[in-house]
C-alpha cells in the first residue's frame, strides 16, 4: 500500500496547515520532503491540524500560559501562532486541566506527570523509528523510495504498537503500585534505602574513535541488552543507560551483588565488548520521575570510576549489610573480625550477629586503601567477589 500523494492535512479554513508543525522542522509548502511529514503525522495523529495554540487553549477552556506550559512539559517547542494542533491535542489539555480542578492532582504534580510522559515517549518514539525505517526498509523495491515505504510500514504498526504501549505501561504501572502500598510510610516511597550500582566500560572513549559508526551501535546495543536482560532478570530494576554506563538499583543488597559479578562474568565472555567496572553503594537514595539521586548514587558512580577492571568495588555500608545477612565468608586473617570492620567501616554499631552457615556465604570481600573521593570525603572500598566452592 502506497502512501496519499499530495493530500496533507487540511485545516478549518482550508489550508493545507503550512508551516512548523509541533515538534517539526517545518520546509517549504509543496515540498516532497513536507508532503511526506504532513501525510505521516495525519496517518499517526488520525486527525487534521485545525487550531493554532491560542485556539486549542480557548477550547480546552485552559489558561494560555498553562497550556504553554503544559506543552512544553511534553517535550514539543514553541509554535508561535502556527495552525498545528488536532482535536487530540485539546482533549489532552482538557484532561490534564480537569485532573487539577478536581483535585486529583495539583498543578506542579500535572507538569511532572507531562514531562516525564513527553520524555520516556520521546525516547522510544525516536527509538522505533530509527530502529524500524531502519531495518525494515534497506530492501526497498526499485521504483520505491524510503518514504513511499514509510506510510505503509507506519500503518500497519501504528495499531499493533499502541496495544503494546499500553500492556507494557499497566505491567510496570502494576508493579510500582505494588512496591508503594507495601512501603511502611510515604517517606519510604521517595526516601527508601536501595543498593545502586553502576556498570561503565573501561576505555570506551578510545575504543569509540576507531570503530565505524555501525560497529559502535552494535556495541552498545549489545551492552545495553545483556546488561538489562541480566539485571531485570535477576530481580533488579534499570534506571537509565548512557551508551557506555548503565545505572541500577535493588532493595535487596545480596541481590544487587549477584548481579554486579553476573555483569562481570557474562560480558566477560563477549570478546567484543570491553572490561566492564562497577561500583555500588547502599543507603537513602531519593527518587523521583524514575530517577535516584542523593549522596548513596553520588558514592556508587565515584567507586565505579576507581574500580579496576572486570571488578566490583562497595562502600562500607554494603558491606555491612552482606555480612549481616550472611552472604559474606569470614575472612583468613587475624585480628577483628569481619563483623566489626565492616561496622566500623559503615559508621554502624557491630552487630553481634554469627556468621550464618557455610553453604550461606556466597561472597568474598576485601579491603582496599582508603582513599579521598571528590566531593565525599575518605571512603574506604571493599572488592566484592564471587566465593568459589571447593570440595
Amino acid at each position: 500500500m502506497r502512501r496519499p500523494h499530495g493530500d496533507g492535512p487540511v485545516a478549518e479554513d482550508g489550508s493545507n496547515g503550512g508551516g512548523n508543525g509541533a515538534g517539526g522542522n517545518g520546509g517549504p509548502a509543496g515540498s516532497d520532503d513536507q508532503t511526506v511529514a504532513l501525510d505521516l503525522e495525519r496517518l499517526i495523529l488520525d486527525a487534521p491540524r485545525r487550531y493554532t495554540p491560542y485556539q486549542a487553549a480557548r477550547a480546552a477552556d485552559v489558561p494560555m500560559e498553562l497550556a504553554t506550559r503544559f506543552w512544553r512539559a511534553m517535550g514539543f517547542p514553541d509554535i508561535g501562532q502556527s495552525r498545528a494542533l488536532t482535536d487530540g491535542d485539546v482533549i489532552a489539555l482538557r484532561r490534564l486541566a480537569g485532573l487539577v480542578e478536581s483535585g486529583l492532582l495539583s498543578e506542579s504534580m500535572a507538569i511532572q506527570v507531562a514531562r516525564s510522559t513527553g520524555q520516556t515517549t520521546a525516547r522510544l518514539a525516536g527509538w522505533q523509528m530509527d530502529t524500524f525505517l531502519e531495518n525494515l526498509t534497506q530492501s526497498v523495491e526499485p521504483g520505491l523510495t524510503r518514504a513511499d515505504v514509510a506510510y505503509p510500514l507506519v500503518e500497519l504498526l501504528l495499531p499493533e504498537l499502541e496495544q503494546f504501549l499500553v500492556y507494557v505501561w499497566r505491567r510496570q504501572l502494576a508493579a510500582v503500585t505494588g512496591r508503594v502500598v507495601q512501603a511502611a510510610d510515604d517517606n519510604e516511597i521517595t526516601s527508601g534505602r536501595l543498593a545502586v550500582g553502576f556498570a561503565d566500560l573501561v576505555g570506551f572513549t578510545r575504543l569509540s574513535r576507531r570503530l565505524e559508526e555501525e560497529e559502535l551501535g552494535e556495541l552498545v546495543e549489545t551492552f545495553e541488552n545483556t546488561c538489562s536482560d541480566l539485571i531485570v532478570g535477576q530481580g533488579g530494576r534499570v534506571i537509565k543507560t548512557l551508551g557506555d554506563e548503565i545505572l541500577f538499583v535493588s532493595e535487596d543488597p545480596v541481590t544487587a551483588a549477584g548481579i554486579a559479578l553476573g555483569l562481570i562474568e557474562a560480558l566477560a565472555e563477549d570478546d567484543t565488548i570491553p572490561a566492564l567496572r562497577v561500583g555500588m553503594a547502599f543507603g537513602t537514595v531519593t527518587s523521583r520521575m524514575g530517577d535516584v539521586f542523593g549522596t548513596t548514587v553520588n558514592l556508587a558512580s565515584r567507586l565505579t570510576s576507581i574500580a579496576p577492571k572486570d571488578a566490583v568495588l562497595i562502600d562500607g555500608e554494603f558491606a555491612a549489610a552482606l555480612e549481616q545477612n550472611g552472604s559474606v565468608a569470614p575472612p583468613d586473617l587475624d585480628g577483628p573480625g569481619l563483623a566489626e570492620a565492616l561496622s566500623a567501616a559503615a559508621g554502624m554499631p557491630p552487630s553481634g550477629q554469627a556468621p550464618g552457615p557455610d553453604a550461606a556465604h556466597r561472597f568474598n570481600l576485601q579491603p582496599m586503601w582508603r582513599r579521598p573521593v571528590r566531593g565525599l570525603g575518605l571512603v574506604e572500598p571493599w572488592l566484592l567477589s564471587r566465593r568459589t566452592r571447593t570440595a
